[in-house]
């Protein structure tokens, strides 16, 4: 195969990678806590054909080389964690992180998961869990004679018991904090997982140590741009469509020669 048609399938396979990701973050704009990703590129390896700075005599170097390039590929999707909209839903079970910080949910192998979607709901034995139904860590069980329930900005959770005057204290929620939070999994479900990327967890109590704090009866929006992704819908497509005429081109130019040559 000529070479400019394999660099220009590279960028087909390439720019069609990109629109999955587009496409991705568009089918998620309502999705609660949902974090945008970018499609990351990079050049593919040179074939030196003449080496920059080689000796061209005794006494001079090419000042200059050539270097033909093979493409390009999508080395990586990274998750954008900027602050999504605040939504306020006056639902009490509502919570969203307003900064930094995940919450933690026991997933059904013992391991933890985390996410930013703080939509809780009550199981039937009064634990608070997400709506797939994983518990929230530390673990959290609502007495069944509650009148209110409230999230404190600090975690603290108190709730109010039929006929008792006195606030309960119930227990504390703390936030999970990486050092790279790029390099978390996506699990689906709105749930993330820790790797050796991320960087160990921290658990912080929230409004601590560059942790967010809790906002009860709100929801964290997902952070898409509508605008900014259909404008890199078209950019794609339009890279498409020039990779798609280089190739055609090359398909031009090989058969001139075939009929001329």
């Amino acid at each position: 195969m000529d070479a400019s048609m394999w660099v220009a399938k590279t960028g087909l396979d390439a720019q069609n990678t990109r629109m999955n990701v587009i496409s991705n973050n568009l089918a998620n704009v309502n999705t609660t806590g949902f974090k945008r990703e970018r499609a990351v590129f990079e050049d593919l390896l040179y074939q030196n054909v003449r080496q920059v700075g080689g000796q061209t005599s005794a006494n001079t170097v090419a000042p200059t080389g050539l270097m033909l390039g093979t493409g390009v590929r999508v080395v990586a999707t990274e998750k954008i964690h900027a602050q999504g909209n605040m939504i306020t839903t006056q639902n009490a079970l509502d919570v969203a992180v307003n900064g930094d910080g995940f919450f933690q949910v026991l997933q059904p192998d013992g391991t933890l998961a985390y996410t930013r979607d703080g939509s809780f709901k009550l199981s039937p034995t009064g634990q608070v869990v997400t709506a797939n139904g994983s518990l929230l860590q530390p673990a959290l069980t609502v007495p069944p004679t509650t009148a209110s329930i409230t999230f404190g900005a600090d975690g603290t959770v108190t709730v109010a018991l039929a006929g008792v005057a006195a606030q309960q204290v119930l227990g504390n929620i703390q936030l999970a904090r990486f050092a790279n939070p790029a390099g978390l999994a996506s699990l689906g479900q709105n749930l993330l997982a820790a790797t050796a990327a991320s960087g160990a967890v921290q658990q912080l109590k929230p409004g601590t140590t560059g942790a967010g704090q809790l906002m009860q009866g709100a929801l964290e929006a997902s952070n898409v741009n509508v605008v900014e992704e259909m404008v890199n819908m078209i950019e794609t497509q339009r890279a498409y469509e020039v990779n798609s005429k280089a190739i055609s081109a090359s398909d031009e130019m090989l058969k001139f020669v075939n009929n001329n040559l």
